[in-house]
This record gives structure tokens, C-alpha cells and sequence, in this order.
């Protein structure tokens, strides 16, 4: 484990508070939901790698996004299996699977089992728990 993960891990609710914006707290660390069709990254077609916004976990490929018509972000794999965790969620009276970053375990969303090929998956993601790094940013390359 590197250092800065051993740091993250190790924060504090006060610390992600400091750290995030309130909204940001809220879906991430709290697993709210933004408002569908509101997101920053819904209708976005930029070339690049979706990051979790909390430790910078690279967690999908713009390569993977598909429009779903469900307002928020959608994506047909994860950039690898380990950088997300998946959890049973019953909240609201509904059986769905939630989706956490490995790495801080924040929350970003929930995956489904009616996405496209090749996986037949959708990840359906807020956008307040991503950042986008765009291809041939150098002002990102070191985020």
C-alpha cells in the first residue's frame, strides 16, 4: 500500500468535510444522489479518465460511456475491477448493487444489469464523485 493510500484511509469524517464541498460530502461520503440530468459530466463527450474526486482513483474510461437516457453518467465497465467495490443495497425498499471506490470508499453510484454490450452492465454514476482528467491535459498529469 502506498503512503498517500494508507493517508487516505485513515481520514476522519471532519477530514472529508474540509476536504469536500458540501455537496460532494453529501453523495460521497453520505451516499446521496444528486438530481438526475444535473450533473457536470452527463452530457459530456470529452476524451479521458474518470477519477474519483475524494484520492484520484482512476475509475473509468471516457471510451466506456454510453448515453441512457436516466440523467446520470453512465459507463459499461469500470476501468478495472479493482478499483471499484460492489455492495447489496436494499435502501428505498429496492435490491441494487452499490459501487464504492476502492481506494477511500466513497460512494459514486449503483451498477445495473441492463447496460449494452460487451457487458450488459450500466454504471450509473453521480458526477459530483467524478473528475475528469481529458486526454492530453498536461495541467492534469500530475492529479
Amino acid at each position: 500500500m502506498l503512503e498517500n493510500d494508507k493517508k487516505i484511509q485513515e481520514m476522519a469524517d471532519e477530514d472529508w468535510k474540509n476536504k469536500l464541498t458540501q455537496e460532494q460530502y453529501e453523495v460521497c461520503r453520505n451516499k446521496g444522489t444528486e438530481i438526475p440530468f444535473s450533473g457536470k459530466y452527463y452530457y459530456s463527450k470529452d476524451k479521458g479518465i474518470y477519477k474519483c474526486v475524494c484520492c484520484g482513483n482512476e475509475l473509468f474510461k471516457s471510451d466506456t460511456k454510453f448515453d441512457s437516457g436516466t440523467g446520470w453518467p453512465s459507463f459499461y465497465a469500470p476501468l478495472n475491477q479493482g478499483s471499484v467495490e460492489y455492495h447489496t443495497d436494499n435502501s428505498f425498499g429496492m435490491k441494487r448493487v452499490e459501487i464504492t471506490c476502492k481506494k477511500c470508499g466513497s460512494h459514486l453510484g449503483h451498477v445495473f444489469d441492463d447496460g449494452p454490450l460487451p457487458t450488459n452492465e450500466r454504471y450509473c454514476i453521480n458526477s459530483i464523485s467524478l473528475r475528469l482528467v481529458k486526454e492530453n491535459d498536461d495541467d492534469n498529469k500530475d492529479l
